[in-house]
């Protein structure tokens, strides 16, 4: 199976070992990630402003480069640009209106209506754990804290699972021959941006969520976004400096530990 992909930046860049393990991963599964040809950068974060539509161009021109090479479906790893690509999508399906006038800005691109489905890696994963489970080579065998951020639950309309109760990534761990630990943190937001302006706040929500992992049984924690990746691995130094009782958790993206388990 061929499905597009659309790698963004940050997985070129400071995130280029879940890239390299997505890939690997994948193509274990017979899926190949077929970048797209010519993409733009998602915007990073969708504007809430309802008046603002130049925030909301490079992620439907992305869209649309998706369409331009045949494909209705497109994943990405990253939650902040599965988050963006997919509200931009609903935006192009639901509000006319808005998309009259960015199709009207747009004088290089066709006119984009919202037909590419913008889909979650682990909703693909959803769907095959028969396949996984007969291609794990070194089962996982440790307990882990599965974490989701803000990004990849929020909003309700382009959530990839249940809010309150979120397993998709538990159900993997589970099929790669892990424990998903109880973990009451994982929908906590890790401080997103603050990192730039207000550390502070970022190195006390880092104290809460891994401290909640540990204190439930997890030996790591696995996630799907380079930023929340950067927190939680960046400030456990900080935190060790000022809390001498703090025991700090490694941090890893879901396709490492696929990657381990079917022994890539």
């Amino acid at each position: 199976m061929e499905i597009a992909y659309y790698p963004g930046c940050t997985l070129k860049t400071n995130a280029k070992e879940f890239e390299e393990t997505a890939i690997k991963a994948f193509a274990k599964l017979s899926i190949t990630l077929k970048e797209l040809k010519k993409w733009y950068c998602c915007g990073t974060v969708y504007s809430l402003t309802t008046d603002n539509l130049m925030y909301r161009l490079a992620a439907i021109r992305s869209l649309v480069k998706a369409r331009e090479e045949g494909y209705n479906k497109l994943t990405t790893f990253c939650s902040v640009c599965h988050n963006t690509l997919k509200q931009a999508n609903q935006m192009a399906v639901y509000d006319k209106e808005a998309m009259k006038k960015v199709n009207s800005f747009m004088d290089e691109e066709a006119e984009y209506d919202g037909s590419v489905e913008v889909i979650h890696p682990l909703e693909i994963l959803k769907g095959m754990k028969k396949e996984i489970r007969e291609k794990v080579a070194s089962p996982l065998k440790r307990k882990y804290a599965a974490y989701y951020g803000c990004l990849l639950l929020r909003p309700k309309e382009v959530a990839i699972n249940q809010y309150g109760n979120p397993r998709v990534m538990e159900e993997l761990l589970e099929t790669l021959g892990g424990e998903a630990v109880n973990f009451p943190f994982r929908n906590e937001c890790c401080g997103s941006y603050n990192i730039a302006g207000d550390r502070r706040a970022v190195v006390e929500r880092t104290y809460r969520i891994v401290g909640n992992a540990r204190k439930n049984g997890a030996s790591a924690i696995i996630n799907s976004c380079p930023l929340c990746s950067f927190n939680l691995k960046e400030t456990q130094e900080t935190i060790r400096n000022m809390r001498p009782d703090f025991v700090s958790l490694p941090v890893y993206y879901f396709t490492e530990v696929m990657a381990e388990a079917l022994q890539l």
